[in-house]
């Protein structure tokens, strides 16, 4: 039986009243992994815009600390 079968099959049994708590946390944890991919895209957009002040010849000395 997979996962998603026992998950299921745990949900069957629930009564109709507490469905929309489940509902509410599995949207939770789909905004949350939307969240982290929004995140990680936009640090790694920034990147190339930072690299010009992070990495420039004055700043070189704070790099060995």
């Amino acid at each position: 039986m997979t996962v998603k079968e026992m998950i299921k099959k745990e949900i069957d049994k629930l009564p109709e009243s507490m469905l929309i708590e489940i509902y509410d946390f599995v949207r939770f944890l789909e905004t949350k992994k939307e969240r982290e991919l929004l995140t990680k895209a936009s640090q790694k957009m920034s990147e190339t815009s930072f690299e010009k002040i992070w990495d420039n010849e004055e700043d070189s000395a704070y790099d060995k600390l």
